[in-house]
């Protein structure tokens, strides 16, 4: 087929069609045609010549040209596509260095395997735009619901047909009962874009907590208009799931109007759920309260929040013990999911004869290391002394309110407590130096010669080696591993060492030892501390 004896419109009609059909620029389809060409013409004239085409956007008319690029003398490569400024004094005046000369060729004709060649090289250039215009439109729309018609199965995995583009339901992301067939109309959460070599993968989902969400935002006009929000959602998908909200308008209760009336609103959500169970709970800032509402219909006696470990402690009557922990653990795990928090659950019975153990041992303490008698080492603890440091160093108002302690009883107290703290650090120091302990370490401020000992058994021996240590290899902490959650034990841990007097120790360490310049320290923390003071004055 030749061009000059095509019908020149025709180039531009077939670029219209396409471009209607695929829903992408004409223009994209002419560039395609034009590089489909260019590529026939070399085959005709030769690969080594830079041959361009140009179809005119009005007539259609395809006009071929021959490229070639003035180079420098020793530079020159392509004799086809190159050549010096002398060679170029020929065709052009005054050239440079970088201009380039053109020339018209007639144009080629197309053999059937040159016509396939430009077939082939249009639908690749029309696919690349149509994934490019199917990721543009659809990447701005994650984190939102789409509604699709099934198209087939794969393995498992639900492919679905969503206007201008397919997107995959995975079968790990549908709800467990649901089985789909052809044609089957589906709604889905977008759950990400991703641009891939082929071509842009749209991930649904109908089993992420965000999909609960954004269907009681389409429900719940309250939602939608900001006066309600959606604090937290945990899904066991198709079984139960708990969701956390709060109403910034006193006069709306967050959970009524979720409900709706007559519960319309939380059944329409229901029945796209295939019936999945849902507990609206009413949000609360102080965690332990919210807690306690998230565990419902169970009833709390008693929460204690460890927020450094991020877990907490419930204690419920025994007989709730089963209805707090749910059916194969289900009530307390969406709990756990929604608060953020390790739960863990004690009978009252549990808890009773844990506390009884705790005041055994510290009764022993006392007896043992005071030389009192039991009564007297009950007595203490009843008051809340747990450990010798704090009967030792306390005041001595605070020993004298117990019945039958006067001010010499007190400091007689003290004084044995002392006695048995001074021994128990003597023999501390005595291991931490066969240990091979240096001088450097036991008289660092801030360490007790227990602390040396700890140190020194986990090879800790010299300021040097305290001042390589991270803050939290002193006082411990916590590891996010696959989405569980899990504990780092820290050297000095059970010395009760917080994260910042570990971090403030080690740099201590560094600025002694000269690795660290102290005004730079100082520069540091007056920084941050303006940077504080900005964050107040931009929220007052």
């Amino acid at each position: 087929m030749a061009i000059t004896s095509a019908n020149q419109l025709e180039l531009l009609q077939t670029a219209e069609a396409v471009a209607r059909e695929k829903m992408i620029d004409p223009g994209l389809v002419v560039e395609a045609m034009e590089e489909s060409l260019a590529r026939a013409a070399k085959s005709r004239y030769g690969a080594e010549m830079d041959i361009r085409v140009k179809i005119d956007r009005r007539t259609g008319k395809a006009t071929f040209t021959r490229v070639r690029t003035v180079v420098e003398d020793d530079a020159v490569e392509n004799y086809q596509a190159e050549f010096t400024v002398e060679q170029a004094k020929q065709y052009m005046a005054d050239p440079k260095v970088g201009d380039t000369y053109e020339e018209e060729v007639p144009p080629v004709e197309l053999g059937r395997i040159a016509a396939q060649s430009a077939k082939q090289v249009i639908l690749q250039k029309v696919r690349e735009a149509e994934r490019d215009r199917q990721y543009e439109e659809f990447k701005d729309r994650a984190g939102t619901i789409i509604n699709g018609i099934v198209k087939r199965e794969e393995y498992g995995n639900v492919i679905v047909d969503i206007g201008r583009g397919e997107g995959i339901l995975r079968r790990n992301e549908k709800i467990g009962r649901e089985s789909y067939r052809p044609n089957d109309r589906i709604r889905c959460y977008i759950k990400d874009v991703r641009r891939e070599v082929r071509g842009p993968q749209i991930f649904l989902s109908r089993t992420a907590p965000e999909f609960m969400a954004e269907l009681f935002k389409m429900e719940v006009p309250e939602i939608y208009d900001g006066i309600i929000e959606i604090k937290a959602v945990a899904r066991d998908p198709g079984s139960r799931a708990k969701i956390g909200v709060i109403s910034y308008d006193n006069s709306i209760d967050p959970v009524g109007a979720c409900v709706g009336m007559r519960g319309s609103r939380v059944q329409a959500v229901v029945n796209e759920l295939q019936g999945e169970k849902i507990d609206i709970i009413p949000w609360n800032e102080d965690m332990p309260t919210f807690l306690v509402n998230a565990l419902q219909p169970a009833e709390v006696s008693k929460v204690v929040l460890d927020e450094d470990a991020e877990r907490i402690e419930v204690v419920v009557p025994d007989e709730q013990l089963s209805l707090a922990i749910g059916r194969r653990g289900q009530n307390v795990r969406l709990a756990s999911q929604l608060t953020g928090l390790d739960i863990d659950i004690l009978t009252e019975e549990e808890e009773s004869a844990r506390r009884q153990k705790e005041f055994e041992e510290r009764t022993q303490l006392f007896v043992g290391a005071l030389d009192v008698d039991e009564f007297f080492a009950q007595l203490l603890v009843s008051e809340g002394f747990t450990n010798l440091e704090e009967v030792a160093y306390v005041e001595l108002d605070e020993l004298t309110v117990i019945d039958g302690v006067d001010e010499e009883t007190a400091e007689e107290l003290q004084a044995r407590a002392r006695d048995v703290l001074e021994a128990q650090a003597a023999e501390a120091l005595e291991r931490a130096r066969a240990l091979g302990a240096e001088d450097s370490l036991i008289e660092f401020e801030g360490l007790t010669p227990q602390m040396v000992e700890a140190l020194a058994k986990d090879d800790v021996k010299t300021l040097e080696d305290f001042a390589t240590c991270a803050d939290w290899e002193l006082a411990g902490g916590w590891t996010t591993i696959d989405g569980q959650r899990v504990k780092d034990d820290g050297v000095l841990e059970p010395f009760d060492v917080s994260l910042e007097e570990a971090q403030t120790m080690v740099m201590t360490a560094r600025v002694l030892l000269g690795w660290v310049d102290p005004t730079e320290l100082e520069a540091e923390a007056d920084d941050t501390e303006a940077d504080e003071g900005s964050e107040e004055t931009e929220e007052v």
